[in-house]
């Protein structure tokens, strides 16, 4: 009895370190050639050709950027805090990494026995665990900017952790009516709901709205432009990673996309099915190799957010300060505590989930006529504050 209880123990610790080596290296490879990804998108957006020295097309591009950080000299400026600016990023890059470890990426019901498509499975508070442990990564940049002793980069610091702590609030608001449709926190069995339901069960079609507030407070999480106040570069230098360099800054660099590659993760998992797609992927798929199958359908998926996020980097322009906190507390949040009353009342009543789709375009394009009257108000206030003074 206890040699087989060792057994099962040891054989669960394995697929544990098998599970954290292969998210590991994954992800580091991954945001290795995300790098390269989007600067040949930018280039592709601005007419230019991009990487295309180091290695056929530039593949190699990324290898030589990532020796470069880690032969370049490491440089700690005399005036800094040196254990705090040492741990920043060291900080960052273990919350982002942290976070994913709720996350799927297969199926993890019908999956080889050999393969667990999950660090931590069965954790029935998963969604909370990634929101709570998403916001830690404030604590890096603010470690990062405090410790640096220099008013850029406090500044930067500062304003991330406003901007980080504001975009809390509709980013797990967003997520309440997911909860609330799901009946469950877990992650897993999220995806499962969907999948069970197929295509006409995807979130998307009852939480649109839900959607683009997850999707917008995402990117100002992981501050992504046009939310990367937090480094802009044209009134702060660097922000707060002004004073880092080499590998420390790379840990930041990291850290940033390791948050976009869980982001994009949990936008496919949670509205648009995960690994699920008609006839190739379904619940009940059980022809040779179906789960390597649902693997690739959820990471087609996330490839396509990814893209999305990149090219929203060079389409919009970064907001100012006073706009990216309006934004938070004037239109997100409303929207996301009328979102959350409104599932509220359709599961209350007993309604078809099918109203949420026009009820949440309702409520997009009431805020929109809000928005528009204030903006229209607020015009014909300055104009008539300018004539009298005139």
């Amino acid at each position: 009895m206890i040699d087989t209880l060792n057994n099962l123990i040891g054989s669960e610790n394995l697929l544990t370190l098998l599970a954290i080596a292969l998210v590991m290296g994954a992800t580091l490879t991954a945001c290795m050639y995300l790098i390269y990804v989007e600067r040949k998108l930018s280039a592709w957006m601005q007419d230019r050709i991009g990487p295309n020295r180091v290695g056929p097309f530039g593949l190699l591009q990324p290898v030589a950027d990532g020796l470069k950080f880690l032969l370049k000299e490491e440089v700690i400026p005399g005036h800094v805090d040196k254990f705090m600016f040492v741990m920043a990023p060291t900080i960052t890059v273990f919350t982002a990494f942290l976070a994913f470890s709720v996350v799927p990426f297969g199926d993890v019901q019908n999956s080889p026995a050999w393969l667990r498509p999950i660090i931590a499975p069965n954790v029935d508070i998963g969604m909370v665990f990634i929101l709570a442990i998403g916001s830690l990564s404030v604590y890096g940049v603010i470690l990062g900017g405090w410790a640096s002793n220099n008013k850029y980069s406090a500044l930067g610091s500062l304003r991330a952790s406003a901007q980080v702590i504001s975009y809390e609030i509709p980013l797990g608001m967003s997520l309440l009516g997911i909860a609330l449709l799901s009946q469950t926190l877990n992650v897993e069995q999220i995806l499962s709901v969907q999948a069970q339901k197929g295509i006409l069960g995807w979130n998307i079609w009852y939480q649109p709205l839900a959607c683009l507030i997850f999707f917008v407070a995402a990117l100002a999480e992981s501050n992504r432009l046009p939310f990367d106040l937090a480094e802009c570069e044209q009134e702060l230098i660097g922000g707060f990673h002004t004073e880092y360099s080499a590998l420390k800054f790379g840990l930041f660099f990291l850290g940033e996309y390791t948050h976009v590659v869980t982001v994009s993760f949990l936008t496919a998992i949670l509205f648009f099915g995960g690994w699920q797609f008609p006839w190739i992927a379904e619940a009940d798929s059980t022809y040779a190799w179906a789960w390597l199958v649902k693997i690739g359908v959820l990471l087609t998926k996330v490839c396509l957010v990814i893209i999305l996020i990149m090219a929203i980097r060079w389409t919009i322009p970064r907001f100012r300060f006073d706009q990216l906190m309006g934004l938070t507390w004037k239109v997100l949040t409303p929207l996301a505590l009328a979102n959350t009353i409104l599932v509220m009342t359709v599961l209350q009543m007993g309604w078809s989930r099918w109203w949420l789709f026009p009820a949440s375009i309702a409520l997009v394009l009431i805020a929109g006529a809000i928005g528009v009257s204030a903006t229209q108000s607020e015009i014909r206030h300055r104009v008539r504050a300018s004539l009298n003074e005139g």
